[in-house]
């Protein structure tokens, strides 16, 4: 496939099924993205040398590898990370979200090089992602297939979305993942700080556009987090970001 293969927006209906408590429920797919650009310190040089060592010596990132790095010792030798946490903070409430829901959610540092299309509602499904990106600009994109939207990465980009839209990251000026995009010896690595929001929420549905129970005979029927596409359970082509049937 052509790297340059255009973006095409999702046809059909997409429902995602969730466990919520001891129940399965169903709920469509939010088609909005929010992205902003935030004021935040740079990472001091301690601390960009142990997240370097870090991803050399343990994570050993591959071209397409989302994994997770130890936020505990980043906090403790960067005073500054409680201002990105403020800055992000700040700008969720600007967007409407309700007081303490950003700090009572699970947070994670993450590093990733590139990133293969995916959705994530198979695991996260009860979840919008919120994300806060920490590198410096090093020529990469956030891409949406599903919406059609391009969001450069940079210290300090912010985006919510929904976990079931598929997206990945590419070089910029392009559209489909490829490794060879990414050679070795090259400085690709983005870290991120990650947000799990309950996609239950009102004002996280709210923001997003997500609509519940839009399936109550198919989610009781189901046992396990999955997307569907006018009813058929879809996963999502690494190189290029499209539907396709589940294998």
């Amino acid at each position: 496939m052509d790297r340059h293969t255009p973006i095409h927006r999702t046809p059909g209906r997409l429902t995602a099924y969730y466990l919520s408590g001891d129940a399965m429920r169903s709920r469509g797919v939010g088609g909005a993205v929010l992205s902003g650009t935030l004021d935040l310190p740079a990472p001091p040089a301690r601390v960009l040398a142990d997240w370097d060592r870090e991803i050399s010596a343990r994570l050993c990132l591959e071209p397409g590898d989302v994994e997770q790095m130890p936020l505990a010792r980043t906090q403790a030798r960067w005073p500054g990370h409680s201002l990105c946490l403020q800055a992000m903070d700040a700008w969720m409430r600007g967007l409407g979200l309700e007081d303490g829901v950003l700090a009572g959610a699970d947070i994670a540092l993450m590093a990733c090089r590139g990133a293969r299309y995916h959705h994530d509602a198979a695991q996260y499904g009860a979840a919008a992602f919120c994300n806060l990106f920490l590198s410096e600009d090093k020529g990469l994109d956030v891409l949406f297939p599903g919406t059609g939207q391009r969001i450069p990465l940079a210290r300090g980009t912010a985006m919510v979305f929904d976990t079931a839209q598929p997206h990945g990251v590419v070089p910029r000026g392009r559209d489909v993942f490829h490794e060879s995009d990414f050679p070795s010896g090259q400085d690709f690595s983005q870290l991120f700080l990650t947000w799990e929001l309950p996609i239950e929420t009102a004002s996280v549905a709210r923001m997003l556009g997500v609509a519940f129970d839009i399936d109550l005979p198919g989610a009781r029927q189901l046992d396990e987090e999955q997307v569907r596409l006018d009813g058929v359970r879809v996963a999502v082509d690494p190189e290029s970001g499209r539907w396709q049937p589940a294998a």
